[in-house]
């Protein structure tokens, strides 16, 4: 395997605002978050097929097809198929049910048989407009349901990991992996020891350590890489003055997570850093992860990730936070 994560920087971009997450973005904003990316440094770009019903994608490659094909790193993801909905489905009807503010004109169908990975990264590839990517995740194993509405994870997770093995030693793809927010399925991926890489989504963040307990100790002792991403927990760790309006973990959030993201911003204020910055350097302290994937609606966003990502964090904050309670590692 080509050590794909030896190409990635500190900072990577995650495409689901590509896909209109939450709202909807025009093509020429789109582009430009883009161009902010790559003119900031940026050469890692996430995408899937459930960003938007195959939207974030198109974007994406029409994006990388200006660039120099060996100047970048491309990664989707299987497991989600896209088709057309029945005839008889209800016109007009937008994809807000998983939160993407796209025509509903198609639906996502599970399958994880081989055949159904590799057509499945063969449309990817066709959206994308490229010849090959260069990581290839299952994802959200856990939420597998098969067509006669059995599934879950033991349903996809050893066929899924076996057909992107077999795609990484036919060459297809340099390296695969796994992207999960359940930290079940991602010790259960790292145990096959199939994965060169697991994204961990939402659960290596200032406000849930989860994956801090098994999985990484695991990825440590396997050699497997990790991509930290959804770090800001939906939003909520966005602000230096987290408040009830945020979103948590795609809902509004909690009483008791919020007064946790107060304690935490507080701890922040203390040592000069604002809770952004914080929220986006704290997975790198854990030497397994290889870079943080972030989303961003617009290109200012993307010059704050970068400018929050060269901001100097002192030690004496992580230690800080551990010896209040408030992180684990």
């Amino acid at each position: 395997m080509t050590d794909v994560g030896a190409r990635f920087g500190p900072l990577s971009l995650g495409a689901a605002n590509l896909g209109n997450l939450y709202e909807r973005m025009s093509d020429e904003t789109a582009w430009a978050v883009l161009e902010t990316a790559w003119e900031l440094g940026i050469r890692y770009f996430d995408t899937a097929p459930h960003y938007g019903l195959g939207l974030s994608e198109r974007r994406l490659g029409a994006f990388l097809a200006t660039k120099p094909r060996a100047d970048f790193v491309v990664s989707t993801k299987v497991g989600r198929r896209l088709r057309p909905r029945p005839v008889d489905a209800p016109a007009g009807a937008l994809d807000t049910a998983h939160n993407f503010v796209v025509p509903a004109d198609q639906e996502r169908v599970w399958d994880v048989s081989p055949d159904g990975i590799r057509r499945g990264l063969d449309e990817s590839l066709h959206r994308l407009g490229l010849d090959s990517v260069d990581v290839v995740y299952l994802h959200d194993p856990e939420e597998y349901r098969a067509a006669d509405g059995q599934g879950g994870l033991d349903g996809a997770l050893r066929p899924g990991l076996d057909t992107l093995a077999a795609l990484r030693d036919e060459g297809v793809v340099a390296a695969v992996g796994v992207g999960s927010k359940a930290t079940p399925a991602l010790l259960a991926s790292a145990r096959t020891g199939v994965p060169d890489l697991l994204m961990v989504a939402g659960r290596l963040t200032l406000l849930d350590q989860s994956a801090a307990e098994d999985v990484l100790p695991e990825c440590r002792g396997r050699g497997i890489g990790v991509i930290a991403a959804a770090v800001f927990n939906s939003g909520l760790l966005t602000s230096s003055e987290p408040g009830p309006g945020g979103r948590y973990e795609y809902a509004p959030v909690p009483g008791d997570v919020l007064a946790r993201a107060r304690a935490v911003a507080g701890v922040c204020r203390e040592f000069g850093v604002d809770l952004p910055t914080a929220a986006l350097r704290y997975s790198l302290t854990d030497e397994s992860v290889r870079t943080v994937v972030a989303g961003s609606a617009t290109p200012g966003q993307v010059r704050d990730n970068t400018r929050r990502m060269a901001a100097p964090v002192p030690d004496a904050l992580w230690a800080a936070l551990r010896e209040r309670g408030l992180t684990r590692l």
